[in-house]
């Protein structure tokens, strides 16, 4: 009876997002909100909650984020990787400065105090790399100059989270200054030595993973990104960064391969990654803090806006590049909700939780709305250019 009731939930969702996808074609829109909204709708206080199937759910939403990353490491190497983070390093500092800075004020001035404003730094900071690398596929953005520039910035992002995490979670257990160094040191050392096998070794990886047969690579390719993702899990770092390092590692006709046969399946497991986040919002806690929430969203759309564009005209981008570069950063997600989630267990404050999930939601929502409204006026700007 478990297993059919299991096997209703999820047909009735997937249908219901094939649903909406067609919708989402038709009027020209992304399907990113519509699958956040039927989240709500199925999540706990909406119209009807999942009785069986959200766990199911929840380690699809895990894969979706691993093959979202994956197949966007993949459209680049391991030297380009480098020499982007290189060239991009004092934009990826600015990035820090300008976006984690609205959540830690908003704290402060709140009276949450120092251990939430920590949180809400990393609320307000982090773009959501799932949901960025869905906008820059399905929009067709992925050739485009600035999009090197905006992956660097994510995994700068990325890196930068390896170490707040481990940062963050030893102040909110309040444990010593020794013991959250030697957590930190352990995450450092873990993205170097995936790195460094990347670049140095990834012919050697290649070499493992190719195969004349569509099925054994596929296996190959998916296996290894999910290995070494775990790995990084396991050791405090993003499991998200270890699949997008394995796409690096892999280069030419190959990676070509793997991104066709994983095209589908990633299309998939993203649609149910984007639904899992709108399973963890109660719409009822959404309502009090929702001015709150979209004033620190407006914000924040000015901070990442002038990130995107600041970073772009370093590498000498014209402006409607600069433009596509700052509105592929709006969106928020999942790593914006693990911090959050990490505050509020540990006690921080009992507010913090539905803020985050508002200002996440809206961002979320409105960040690939916006890049697909605004892309005619980017297409007129480049041409009057």
């Amino acid at each position: 009876m478990h297993t059919a009731i299991l096997f209703l939930e999820l047909g009735a969702v997937l249908l219901g997002l094939g649903v909406l996808g067609a919708l989402a074609l038709r009027v020209g829109i992304s399907p990113i909100p519509l699958y956040l909204i039927a989240g709500l709708a199925f999540g706990t206080g909406g119209i009807l909650p999942l009785a069986t199937s959200e766990e199911f759910i929840s380690v699809g939403a895990e894969l979706g984020v691993i093959l979202l990353l994956l197949t966007l490491g993949l459209e680049y190497n391991a030297d380009e990787l480098v020499t982007s983070l290189k060239g991009n390093a004092v934009a990826g500092v600015v990035d820090l400065v300008l976006n984690a800075a609205p959540g830690a004020i908003a704290a402060l001035l709140l009276g949450w105090g120092p251990v939430a404003a920590i949180a809400m730094a990393g609320v307000t900071y982090a773009t959501s790399s799932g949901i960025t690398a869905k906008v820059l596929s399905d929009l067709g953005w992925i050739g485009n100059r600035e999009t090197p520039v905006v992956l660097s910035l994510l995994v700068f992002e990325d890196l930068t989270m390896a170490i707040y995490l481990p940062i963050l979670t030893a102040v909110l257990a309040g444990v010593s200054f020794a013991g959250g160094a030697v957590t930190v040191a352990i995450a450092l050392a873990t993205v170097s030595v995936v790195l460094l096998v990347a670049l140095r070794y990834g012919r050697f990886i290649e070499a493992f993973v190719s195969s004349p047969n569509s099925e054994v690579l596929l296996l190959k390719v998916v296996g290894l990104a999910l290995l070494v993702a775990g790995v990084a899990q396991q050791l405090q770092v993003s499991a998200a960064v270890g699949a997008f390092l394995v796409g690096i590692a892999l280069s030419g006709e190959l990676a070509e391969d793997a991104q066709a046969l994983l095209a589908p399946i990633r299309d998939l497991f993203a649609a149910v990654f984007f639904v899992f986040f709108g399973l963890q919002t109660d719409p009822a806690k959404i309502g009090p803090v929702a001015g709150l929430a979209a004033l620190l969203a407006l914000v924040s759309m000015v901070t990442k806006l002038l990130t995107g564009a600041y970073a772009a005209r370093r590498a000498g981008i014209a402006r409607a590049g600069q433009a596509r570069a700052g509105i592929a950063l709006i969106p928020r997600g999942e790593f914006n909700i693990v911090i959050a989630g990490l505050a509020v267990a540990a006690g921080a404050h009992p507010d913090l939780g539905p803020l985050a999930a508002a200002y996440v939601l809206i961002l979320a929502a409105f960040g690939p709305l916006a890049a697909r409204l605004v892309q005619p006026f980017i297409t007129a700007i480049a041409k009057r250019a």
